[in-house]
């Protein structure tokens, strides 16, 4: 079924994109709020409409899949082939963050071995890409204080870092690119507590100091909220594994306009926003 947005579409933006989140896939039972189950059938729907709408790309903001209670390997890997199957299959550039629940049972290289992200090397979790004259950064904050990357569980999901590599890397992406930007990330910058990067203030401060960047959208935190800190605007999608029936589904089309505005249409429970 395909919905109507809450609003109207703009009839000339430069860019659109989709956006989904927290699907946390696998055929496993409901454990608390998460029917894990359901999100094929809401990824299915998503999908269809991405498709209807003829979106310039599809991204994936992370914890793509999930587990069962007692993990196995290579049933969680059948269960990232599954939904990511559905993913790619309605639109031609997709692209994907990582979670933290990616790499619960499995290691980055099999995450990354089980998805595609449009025209970017299969090692690489951060990375950037361009398109209609936009900068589109993608980080990975699935480090541990200890600096080390979370593999196969070996991780405390409140414990969330950019390392100083990759914060450099940024650096040299946002100064080498002249491009406005739009930053994506899994775990939140705009903040403080479990939800959140640990070096999130010195994220930001690199974002701000570039004055490229418009807009980071962000999963990991289920309910979604939408924060403006120092200029930049923060917006994070609820999760698609909330809850039972299409009713209680989120996912949402991203405008960026020929004024340099950006238009969030929201399906389902993610909220519209326009700044």
């Amino acid at each position: 079924m395909i919905l109507t947005p809450v609003h109207a579409v703009d009839s000339s933006p430069k860019l659109r994109f989709g956006m989904v989140t927290d699907p946390h896939y696998a055929d496993t039972d409901t454990r608390g709020s998460r029917y894990y189950r359901h999100s094929l059938a809401k990824m299915k729907e998503c999908v269809a409409l991405m498709k209807q709408q003829q979106v310039d790309f599809l991204i994936e903001l992370g914890d793509l899949k999930d587990q069962d209670k007692e993990p196995n390997e290579e049933i969680t890997i059948s269960y990232l082939r599954t939904i990511e199957g559905v993913f790619r299959s309605g639109v031609g550039r997709t692209y994907h963050l990582l979670g933290n629940h990616d790499v619960d049972s499995i290691s980055k290289s099999q995450f990354l071995d089980g998805i595609t992200n449009t025209g970017v090397s299969p090692e690489h979790t951060f990375y950037t890409y361009s398109l209609a004259s936009l900068q589109f950064v993608v980080l990975d904050a699935n480090y541990r204080s200890d600096g080390e990357e979370y593999d196969h569980g070996n991780f405390d999901w409140t414990d969330a870092n950019i390392p100083d590599s990759q914060l450099d890397w940024l650096k040299q992406q946002l100064n080498a690119n002249p491009f406005p930007t739009v930053v994506f990330v899994h775990q939140l910058l705009d903040g403080e507590g479990n939800h959140y990067v640990n070096n999130a203030a010195e994220v930001r401060q690199i974002l701000e100091n570039s004055k490229k960047v418009w807009v980071v959208f962000q999963g990991h935190q289920h309910n979604g909220q939408y924060r403006l800190i120092n200029g930049i605007h923060y917006y994070t999608l609820p999760a698609v594994v909330e809850g039972t029936g299409e009713e209680n589904n989120a996912y949402a089309i991203v405008e960026i306009n020929g004024d340099n505005s950006i238009s969030i249409i929201g399906y389902r429970k993610a909220i519209s926003q326009k700044f």
